[in-house]
């Protein structure tokens, strides 16, 4: 480039100012331009010609790009009044020069004596020998390191926190069983094969075979809350040879394995085989799911020893977890279309620059310097604040006291909480308290609430005092009947009957904790053992059970032992009741119910007790007029009923019936039915004793919380692994289903066929919510998925029951895909993480089922009353905030590239910079930062008017705050200002260009503090400090910035009025539109802040 320099010889004085009046004449606004071939010189070399020209820059041709020559300032008399009008502005500019030029003072150049061959011998020190051919140096990079230092760090951040939960899982220490004995293995190093030893409360580090328990019933109990969601305790088995052996060391000295089958989604199954080969014959023994022990369950009753056979990802609970993904919002996407669009306008800006510039020499070369000279249209300092947005958002979230103990564990997407339309929530623990309570108790004729429960105290104590005498005065005991005696009975002892069924119809077992200083060894637990009452704790496989077994402790009658053969009752007066177990029916899904058979020992009756769902009973039980009527009361109250049943049977009657039963679970085909169709056999005629009503407690304020999330427009859905019918009581009574709304129950389907005409009988019900169980999902979902979302979608609710956490989370993605809107996941348990991970947003909350939810999930909150305002009043203002923001550093860039457009424009479309060095990394930094950033303060409506019409967050989930229509009006605002700004300095400056630099940029860093105030809706005071403190900042940087700026002209009163008339015309039209369309067309929320 250096051989397309002119040089010219030194000019005199009075040739410059020829030269300067040619010039001006040809290039100022307004002005007839001499033609492109007249001017060559000029033009072909205006890239090479300084921009802020004094009078001496054209005096001096040997002027620098970057320094140019300082004004001369003239003399004045000195005295106070100069001192006053001006002087003190002389002073502290003459002070500033001193300091900038001991700061920059440059090596002063001196003749030298060169020492031949001795360089040591040179006096000073001169510059290396290397030559510099670099634009920019370290400095230049620091905007472009600071935007990626920040997201990086952000990113560094939340990782090592995941880092750190997964550190402290992977380091909890187990007991090892090994030839020598027990050592610590850490949870990480455990592999298959390993015999490990898990104490109670501990939690099972991998999916194991459940071999040793130092239970003396064989068996345990297990929590699975954090695998399935369910706190019902599940019973576990261990396998009959390995609990034989003598001691725990025998373990190594047989021969024995386990074949298991490969690792599976299901949590519900398992076959596998365990063999013995050192027996003879050798000992072969079918494994089921009760004999296995899945990782992340929590062992609930003594110690037990189990053999690894899956680790790490193959575990059931690491299989049914989704990978995590990094999750990006929406507002980020849009803002990623938006840039798009803008860098299309860079590059058609620049192509339109060359050619109105005629394609004129290396016009590739033009085309380079006019992109890098547009690039500022391209918002890069937008992905800064809006990240430092997002961490004003959280630590607003987390430092509100109306919710308090939330966490933002993901930083990236509070502006998702502002956009959600589907909300899927858990039950248990979520909208429940997991804490049943006994309600009510229903005798057909008489009822008893919680306030009348001293009278059934009373008849049980009444009942069991007489039942005690007549056992006492020695009579003979009854003979049993075949059925009950048609003569009307006491209402004491059908109280006492009742009660005793309940009492005896459960699968609960009362535990008694170790004594304090007890040995701890797993052989020996059950000698340290303390039998009073305030030491025994219930455990059962469903929290029912224990309600109703806790229940009958209060009104008299107590379980105080109970194991696979007998149990034991005490009675009020403290005698002890003993009942030998002859056959137990668990509950299962199919058949709604369980029953017990039962020897009392004292009288030698036996009695078949059963109670189950109202559905599967009133077949079941004798006629009656009142069963159905109650039970449908005690539903629309939200309480769980069960019909509790009894059957007297004789000697003979059971002896056949037991007969009938051991024959049917021998049959190697069709097991299941042929049990099933023996116990029907019994199933007749039955006894109606009672129905309860136990209610599982609501979380606290759940039933405002979801009337304010519908309000808002968010949809709910339920998914929940529990049973049809308590997910249906539990929908009515948080009233996440309005009592007015219909319910449709999908039925059961199997096949293709039947989930084609359940479908369609769906369709034609409106405006109901809809009822469906996991299995009929699945089946629908493989046939007619497409179908099935878009009648849910349509539903005001949905319930899906008995899902399992990879149903869970498939459900979420199916919404995500077929509807494009935003979803949220919240859940409590560690069955809910691949739901909450799948999510557009996850919420977790810190309850009994642990911290999985709560530690994996975006934002973590203590109770679910508190996603009410963490929705409808941060969420909303995370999106508002972060739309405005981003718009404006859009418009920050877009205006200062419309200055440059037009300066190119009116100087022969040359690609020469505007404004230079530290004027552009100023604008978008300490000029305009703060005003701008102060944005993620404004808010529209206080919080309580957020939270008392939730109404207002409908409006977000059209995008209607960030869109291609009001970027288009942000693109046209900032193209009028930018035109305005830029002529208007153009055609004010009177004779020297440097004063066209000094008055535009004044005038770009005022409008933009003016914008920002018209931006603002609610004024907060770090708003007026930031926009006070960056208009000093300015006006303090004038002082030093004399390279840029003629001082003496910025201190005149010409600049002021010159760049105030400029502000005015750039704002103030813009300042009445909004007047104009705030009176005419008023935005939702100002109806209520009026």
């Amino acid at each position: 480039m250096a051989d397309r320099i002119p040089l010219y010889p030194v000019r005199s004085a009075a040739a410059a100012n020829r030269k300067r009046a040619a010039y001006y004449s040809a290039a100022g606004p307004g002005a007839e331009r001499p033609s492109r071939y007249q001017l060559e010189d000029e033009s072909a070399h205006m890239d090479e010609m300084p921009l802020m020209m004094s009078e001496e820059g054209f005096e001096n041709d040997e002027s620098d790009y970057h320094s140019l020559p300082r004004a001369r300032i003239t003399q004045r008399t000195h005295g106070l009044g100069w001192f006053v009008c001006g002087g003190w502005k002389f002073l502290c500019t003459r002070c500033c020069d001193w300091l900038i030029n001991v700061c920059q003072r440059k090596r002063e150049l001196r003749a030298r004596t060169v020492w031949l061959g001795h360089p040591e011998k040179c006096e000073e020190k001169h510059p290396r020998n290397s030559i510099k051919n670099q634009k920019y140096n370290v400095f230049t990079f620091i905007p472009g390191g600071f935007v990626l230092a920040v997201t990086i760090t952000r990113e560094a951040i939340d990782e090592f926190r995941r880092f750190q939960r997964d550190k402290e899982v992977n380091s909890q220490l187990y007991s090892k069983l090994t030839v020598r004995g027990k050592v610590q293995v850490k949870s990480s190093d455990i592999q298959v094969g390993d015999l490990i030893i898990v104490e109670k409360n501990q939690r099972v580090p991998s999916d194991m075979v459940f071999l040793r328990t130092s239970e003396k019933a064989g068996s345990c109990f297990i929590r699975t809350d954090q695998l399935d969601g369910e706190t019902d305790w599940k019973l576990k088995v261990a396998v009959s040879c390995t609990q034989r052996l003598p001691a725990l060391g025998d373990l190594f000295s047989i021969n024995a394995y386990v074949h298991a089958q490969k690792p599976l989604l299901d949590i519900h199954s398992f076959e596998g085989t365990f063999t013995r080969e050192d027996s003879d014959p050798p000992i072969h023994e079918s494994l089921s799911i009760e004999n296995t022990l899945w990782a992340s369950t929590i062992v609930a009753s003594g110690t037990v020893i189990g053999v690894v056979i899956y680790t790490g990802k193959e575990t059931r609970s690491v299989m049914n977890t989704s990978n995590p993904k990094n999750k990006v919002g929406l507002l980020d996407l849009e803002l990623n279309q938006l840039t798009k669009a803008l860098f299309l306008a860079l590059v058609a800006l620049s192509v339109v620059m060359v050619t109105l510039q005629g394609f004129v020499g290396p016009w590739y070369r033009s085309l380079f310097r006019f992109l890098l000279l547009f690039s500022y249209i391209i918002p890069i300092s937008l992905r800064v604040n809006l990240d430092m947005g997002k961490a004003a958002y959280g630590w607003l979230i987390m430092a509100d006291g109306s919710i308090p103990g939330t966490v933002v564990r993901t930083s990236t997407i509070p502006e998702e909480l502002g956009r959600l339309v589907y909300l899927l929530t858990d039950k248990t623990g979520t909208l429940t308290q997991n804490e049943m309570v006994f309600k009510r108790l229903h005798l057909g004729t008489v009822s008893y609430g919680m306030d009348t429960m001293d009278e059934i105290q009373s008849h049980v104590r009444d009942s069991c005092s007489q039942l005690h005498s007549q056992a006492t005065s020695s009579t003979p005991p009854r003979k049993a009947q075949s059925s009950a005696p048609k003569v009307r009975k006491s209402v004491s002892s059908r109280v006492h009957e009742a009660v005793k069924a309940i009492a005896l119809c459960h699968n609960v077992t009362p535990v008694y904790e170790p004594r304090a200083g007890g040995t701890g060894d797993a052989e020996h637990a059950e000698v340290d053992q303390d039998f009073s009452d305030e030491n025994r704790t219930y455990q059962a496989a469903s929290p029912d059970e224990v309600a109703l077994v806790q229940w009958t402790e209060r009104v008299g009658l107590t379980l105080v032992n109970r194991d696979l053969t007998s149990m034991q009752l005490r009675t009020p007066s403290g005698q002890i009741l003993t009942y030998s177990i002859l056959q137990t029916f668990p509950f299962t899904s199919e058949g709604k119910r369980m029953g017990v058979i039962v020897r009392d020992e004292s009288t030698a009756e036996i009695t078949f007790y059963m109670k189950g769902a109202d559905v599967a009973m009133s077949t079941i039980v004798q006629y009656n007029d009142w069963l159905e009527e109650e039970c449908g009361n005690m539903a629309r109250e939200g309480l769980r009923t069960l019909v509790v049943a009894k059957r007297t049977l004789t000697e003979e009657q059971y002896q056949d019936f037991e007969s009938r039963h051991a024959q049917a679970r021998l049959s190697v085909h069709d097991r299941a039915l042929k049990v099933a169709a023996v116990l029907e056999s019994l199933e007749r005629d039955m006894q109606l004793l009672c129905v309860t009503g136990v209610e599982d407690r609501l979380q606290e304020h759940v039933r405002p919380t979801l009337e304010t999330l519908r309000n808002a427009g968010i949809k709910i859905w339920m998914l929940t692994g529990d049973k049809l019918e308590t997910a249906t009581c539990i929908a009515k009574s948080s009233h996440l289903v309005s009592r007015t709304q219909d319910i449709h129950v999908f039925r059961p389907v199997t096949s293709r066929g039947e989930a084609h005409l359940e479908l369609n009988a769906f369709r034609r019900k409106h405006d109901c919510a809809l009822v469906i169980s996991g299995d009929s999902l699945e089946v629908c979902l493989r046939y007619y998925e497409h179908e099935l979302v878009e009648l849910a979608c349509q539903c005001p609710a949905v319930v899906c029951c008995r899902c399992s956490p990879t149903q869970k989370a498939r459900i979420v993605k199916l919404l995500r895909q077929h509807t494009r809107r935003r979803t949220c996941a919240i859940g409590d348990g560690g069955n809910d993480v691949s739901m909450i991970q799948a999510a557009d947003c996850g919420i977790g909350i810190e309850g009994k089922e642990g911290k999985a939810a709560s530690l994996a999930a975006d934002f973590s909150i203590r109770r679910f009353e508190h996603v009410g305002r963490l929705l409808v009043v941060h969420g909303r203002s995370s999106y508002k905030r972060s739309a405005a923001l981003g718009q404006f550093v859009m418009h920050r860039g877009l205006v200062i590239s419309t200055m440059q457009a037009v300066f190119s424009s009116v100087f022969y479309f040359a690609s020469v910079p505007l404004y230079q060095g530290f004027l552009m990394v100023g604008y978008a930094t300490v000029y305009t930062m703060f005003p701008v950033f102060s944005l993620v303060l404004d808010q529209d409506v206080k919080p309580e008017m957020a939270m008392l019409y939730p109404e207002l967050y409908k409006d977000l989930t059209k995008g209607r705050c960030l869109s291609f229509k009001t970027f288009l009006i942000w693109v046209l605002i900032s193209i009028y200002q930018g035109g305005i700004l830029m002529y208007g300095a153009l055609v004010l400056f009177e004779s020297e260009f440097v004063h066209v630099v000094g008055i535009s940029f004044t005038a770009l860093v005022l409008t933009e503090l003016l914008m920002v105030a018209l931006t603002i809706r609610t004024w907060h005071w770090l708003m007026v400090v930031a926009e006070f403190l960056s208009l000093g900042c300015y006006v303090a940087s004038l002082a030093f910035l004399n390279e840029y700026f003629d001082v003496a002209f910025i201190t005149t009163m010409t600049f002021l009025w010159k760049v105030s008339a400029i502000t005015v015309v750039s704002c103030l039209p813009l300042y009445i539109l909004k007047y104009l369309k705030r009176k005419l067309s008023p935005p939702s929320y100002s109806k209520l802040t009026s």
